[in-house]
């Protein structure tokens, strides 16, 4: 039988998982759009986003905020 807290410490490990699996489909999704020649590009100031490596970093180093950023931009990009 597993044990309550052998599972709880598997709870960072899943996170992680997921932030980098989004990661990779931020990435990949960026890069599409980006052939097709429409870029997800959403700006901050002086600050953009636009290139696919600029989003897969942001969403790497931010992701709980810039994934949801990503998704509402690219569902405006069209």
């Amino acid at each position: 039988m597993t044990s309550t807290a052998s599972l709880s410490g598997l709870a960072p490990v899943v996170v992680l998982l997921v932030i980098l699996l989004t990661d990779v489909w931020v990435y990949t999704d960026a890069r599409a759009h980006l052939v097709r020649g429409e870029p997800v590009v959403v700006s901050i100031g002086s600050f953009s986003l636009e290139s696919p490596a600029v989003w897969a970093v942001v969403c790497l180093v931010l992701w709980i905020v810039a994934f949801p950023l990503y998704v509402v931009a690219r569902g405006t990009s069209h």
